[in-house]
């Protein structure tokens, strides 16, 4: 439980890092294998297969071959520029501003010119619809390498959305749906032009934060206006210089942003890795801070529901005991789990079956499953109390806009069956069959694919940069509309597209998309899977896999 310090700051209940070794472990700090989790000495419960397959070794060759093939191409283009015979359209330093320092870092300039430039027509496509299960787009051209665009006035009408976060589908213009939005909108207003400790704490913030309490089984809650900002700002009120931030290497960069900029010592574990947490766990307790080896003041394990580039879910139930064990602190960023996982959707405590009492800081956004903007933390009243006064987004930033408060309250109230109705269940069930509908076909067809199979999120691994782009390209020809992801953002030999699947999708729009995917798939040689899986047809057909025959 969180404790107060008698300056106002938050001090964790913790053991004293100067015990001996002999001592940590009669104190249940052995290292003890768990039978589904080395380390953890807890059973896991994770409800579904999580599935991580490895390319065959020639596809990484390729990979590598590929992007070498690109860089020195890149080289050549370079000495094209330096002589004359190619025009150079990237930013540059002046003459006189060679002695200063560089703006721009060589690697990201090279990377940026000669790789992404190439294939920039894939991403920051406009739109002009609603982002809902389909769209239309605003088609564009370019003369000179994506480095211009041009729009050519043509609509590319009705392409199926598989890449936004509209989980649950709320991102939508029913107006019967937001008839109460309408309402706000004309008591309120848009904006309120204030910060909610001078003049714009409205009735339906307070609200919202009741409703987000009762909604997550919590004391209480703050709500932001900016969900990256709602880690990158609260983490430093949470920890600071002293403390320990144990990270998952895979975190998101709102989560990393806060932790650097709270002066804490932060130390990364690898992905979902109980027996890399529990190592830095058992040696934060027994050595203490570097140098002078004095107790860390806190320790805090920083990890997400489900991460937004792997499809995975995080252990929860192991962390937890581990939280325990240690007596450190857990923060838990549930932007894509909340609302999108669970029975009732109130993300992988409920996923998981685990006490919410037993995760110190809950965190969320609006932005993906409830179809608004912004983002919240909860916790005890203490920890909330003490965030309203030092959190730099609660302090100094904009309340949040009436409308969107409202949209999220109307929201909240449909998924909880608060309306009176019954549609917040079934979208949340939808969700679930269309996750696990998509992701077994996927796997039938012969795709790698990423993540836990309660995963609304689904990337398939391209691996090689020729077929990324190639990939985006057929798709949007077929109208379909897809997120593709590569180096740096990836490791350089996983780039992948991630589907992010709706209630919103139709039975039809599925078997299209995948229709598709499987001709695409075909034409590119994209289905690198060596395992065979059970028709979807047959659901209690046996799970075993099996190696494909060479």
């Amino acid at each position: 439980m969180t404790r107060m310090a008698a300056n106002g700051e938050l001090r964790p209940h913790l053991i004293p890092n100067g015990l001996k070794c002999v001592d940590v472990k009669t104190n249940g700090c052995h290292n003890n294998r768990g039978k589904n989790g080395p380390g953890t000495g807890v059973t896991s419960r994770q409800p579904r297969h999580e599935s991580f397959e490895q390319a065959p070794l020639y596809v990484a060759v390729m990979t590598y071959l590929g992007f070498g093939i690109v860089t020195l191409f890149g080289y050549f283009r370079d000495f094209l520029r330096a002589v004359g015979l190619e025009k150079c359209h990237v930013a540059q330093e002046r003459e006189e501003q060679k002695d200063f320092i560089p703006l721009y870092q060589d690697f990201e300039n090279f990377y940026t010119r000669n790789l992404y430039m190439r294939v920039r027509d894939n991403w920051n496509r406009p739109i002009c619809s609603l982002p809902g299960p389909v769209f239309d787009l605003m088609e564009r051209t370019s003369d000179d390498y994506n480095w211009t665009f041009t729009l050519t006035g043509r609509t590319i009408h009705n392409v199926i959305n598989m890449g936004s976060y509209n989980y649950l589908g709320f991102a939508e213009n029913n107006k019967d749906f937001l008839k109460t939005v309408a309402d706000k909108t004309r008591q309120y207003g848009v904006g309120v032009c204030s910060t909610r400790q001078e003049m714009g704490n409205l009735s339906i913030h307070e609200e919202l934060e009741q409703l987000v309490a009762n909604f997550l089984g919590v004391e209480s809650s703050l709500t932001f206006g900016m969900g990256f900002a709602a880690n990158s700002m609260n983490i430093p009120a949470i920890v600071g210089k002293g403390c320990l931030i144990l990270s998952d290497e895979l975190n998101h960069t709102s989560l990393i942003l806060g932790a650097r900029l709270s002066g804490a010592t932060i130390r990364v574990f690898k992905h979902n890795n109980m027996h890399s947490l529990e190592k830095m766990l058992r040696e934060a307790v027994c050595s203490g801070q570097p140098r002078t080896h004095r107790p860390w003041k806190k320790i805090l394990i920083v990890v997400e529901g489900i991460y937004s580039m792997e499809g995975s879910v995080v252990r929860l139930p192991e962390i937890v005991a581990l939280k325990k064990k240690y007596k450190a602190y857990l923060y838990l960023d549930e932007a894509h789990s909340i609302g999108a996982v669970g029975a009732s959707g109130r993300g992988v405590t409920e996923l998981f079956d685990v006490n919410p009492a037993d995760v110190d800081v809950m965190m969320g956004t609006f932005t993906k499953s409830f179809g608004a903007a912004g983002g919240y933390l909860a916790g005890n009243k203490e920890l909330v109390d003490y965030l309203r006064s030092h959190s730099h987004s609660a302090v100094y930033a904009s309340a949040m806009s009436p409308p969107v408060t409202e949209q999220i309250i109307r929201a909240m109230k449909c998924i909880m069956g608060k309306d009176g109705g019954t549609e917040g269940i079934r979208r949340i069930r939808q969700l679930a069959e269309n996750t696990r509908y998509f992701r077994a076909r996927l796997k039938e067809m012969g795709y790698i694919i990423y993540g836990n199979d309660d995963s609304p999120v689904v990337p398939i691994l391209l691996y090689m940069p020729g077929k990324v782009v190639a990939f985006a390209r057929e798709m949007l020809e077929r109208k379909i509309g897809v997120v593709v992801v590569g180096f740096p953002a990836t490791p350089i030999t996983e780039a992948r597209a991630r589907f992010c699947l709706s209630a919103s999708h139709t039975r039809a729009m599925l078997n299209q998309v995948l229709h598709h995917l499987n001709e695409v798939g075909d034409d590119l040689c994209l289905k690198f899977s060596r395992k065979t899986y059970p028709s979807w047809s047959d659901p209690h057909a046996e799970t075993t896999h099996s190696e494909r025959g060479s």
